[in-house]
């Protein structure tokens, strides 16, 4: 798979920031995505006496949610942990796990932020401009907005709001499970974003994507 857009990742805080700002303005909410066969999941694993990082890409047969192909590299951390500026403290080794991959997936989705981001830049909207591909983000967290109670059955959403925006959903994957927060990254609007994240959460909270990705990561990071 081949990254398209570069840019230095020893950065300060500042300049971050303002990366974000301007990278904001490529970000396409609308839906431009063809028909999808394949989907990936991303994911980062932290060794926090090392500063080592494990990243991991596996993507699935979107039917059948079959492993057809995965990734890992490995990465030291050089961006301090920052809310908000997650994406230049994970991104370096996801990339280079994304690039080892033969086939391009149609769709990715991140362990974490579209446009439900202060500077409405997050992760996965991160991903998408790099590689020029459609991606969602799948949070486990809220990081930015508010929402009304979400009912109790699967499928169930409440809007995420932040400055009378509309930047993502709180959606019910599992009746009576916590729900996750789900946001467009690029190239995916907000209604195919939360389909789906519900067509992939078949039997968990989180997407099989998602999971396969944890699991991955975290056996690496055992040995």
């Amino acid at each position: 798979m081949e990254q398209v857009v570069f840019h230095d990742w020893k950065l300060s805080e500042a300049e971050a920031l303002e990366l974000q700002c301007q990278f904001a303005g490529r970000v396409e909410r609308t839906d431009r995505i063809d028909y999808v066969n394949t989907v990936a999941g991303v994911d980062v694993a932290y060794d926090e006496q090392s500063n080592r990082l494990v990243a991991a890409a596996v993507v699935l047969n979107a039917t059948s949610l079959t492993i057809i192909e995965q990734a890992i590299a490995e990465d030291v951390a050089q961006f301090p942990y920052i809310p908000g500026l997650f994406s230049f403290r994970e991104l370096p080794p996801i990339a280079k796990a994304l690039s080892q991959l033969k086939c391009k997936p149609d769709l990715i989705i991140c362990d974490g932020q579209g446009i439900a981001h202060p500077r409405r830049f997050g992760l996965a909207c991160h991903v998408g401009i790099l590689f020029d591909v459609p991606t969602i983000g799948c949070g486990k967290t809220l990081l930015r907005g508010a929402h009304e109670t979400v009912g109790t059955i699967r499928g169930d959403y409440a809007p995420l709001i932040d400055d009378r925006e509309i930047i993502g959903r709180a959606l019910r994957t599992q009746d009576g499970i916590k729900p996750v927060y789900v946001s467009t990254g690029h190239r995916v609007s907000l209604p195919t974003a939360c389909t789906w994240i519900l067509a992939l959460c078949t039997k968990y909270r989180l997407p099989e994507t998602t999971r396969h990705a944890d699991q991955l990561v975290k056996s690496l990071l055992k040995r």
